[in-house]
């Protein structure tokens, strides 16, 4: 992430466009504009850009084509900021990449919060950069299925019983844990599983995952710990309580 966040305001309203660039910019964001598919992903590969909020409509455009798009090629996040609001709509946009949905009409403020709040899920890969937080003053963290004792490398479900889990899926499990709302691409996961060689067509991490679900997601539920993101990687969308 750039010291001075640049932001991509993607919206075929100027109108809309000019309300973000002055409120982001008065926040202390660099801003840059599209109001297309095309001129977004030129910007994109000439500019840094450290957030997307993009619109799903955009003329011929499909703002959720894009996402899946951007998502496919790079892990930045993306707030969608739209007038639908239909409860598939959001569930639609949090599948094809979204970090966070905001509804028109907006409150400026809030979608100033989110901003920031997406951000600041958003840091250094290594643990070693990653600036003092909750989630990194305690070993031991309350998730759903139980207790995460990192150091003693074991989860213990509430009544105290062990959740027997291999090396990898203690090791894929504190990843996540740590970084909660996080999106991972798989190969961000490869490079936090340090000491394992891979493959570029390995399929360990997927394999990984679907052993971790079994064992710490609700039975006969779909996933809502651990969330796929489609054609990226995962993300921990459970409650996590550092101890």
């Amino acid at each position: 992430m750039t010291a001075k966040p640049h932001i991509l305001v993607v919206d075929d309203q100027p109108a809309i466009r000019t309300l973000l660039r002055q409120a982001l910019e008065a926040e202390g964001y660099t801003i840059l504009e599209a109001a297309s598919q095309a001129t977004l992903m030129r910007l994109l590969e000439s500019q840094p850009v450290d957030l997307i909020t993009l619109d799903l409509n955009l003329g011929n455009d499909d703002g959720l084509e894009i996402a899946r798009k951007v998502r496919a090629s790079r892990n930045v996040p993306i707030v969608m900021i739209t007038g639908r609001d239909a409860a598939e709509d959001r569930i639609v946009g949090f599948e094809s990449g979204a970090d966070d949905y905001i509804v028109k009409p907006f409150q400026m403020r809030e979608v100033v919060l989110r901003i920031r709040s997406v951000l600041g899920r958003y840091g250094p890969l290594d643990t070693a950069s990653v600036p003092a937080a909750s989630h990194w003053k305690s070993d031991r963290y309350r998730i759903e299925a139980g207790v995460l004792d990192v150091p003693r490398r074991e989860l213990r479900s509430s009544s105290g019983a062990q959740i027997v889990l291999t090396d990898i899926e203690l090791d894929l499990l504190t990843i996540l844990v740590r970084r909660p709302n996080r999106i991972l691409s798989r190969e961000e996961l490869m490079q936090l599983l340090k000491g394992r060689h891979w493959s570029p067509d390995d399929r360990t991490i997927d394999k990984t995952i679907a052993h971790l679900r079994r064992k710490i997601e609700p039975p006969g539920e779909a996933p809502r710990l651990i969330k796929s993101v489609r054609t990226v990687g995962y993300v921990f969308t459970g409650n996590v309580e550092p101890l």
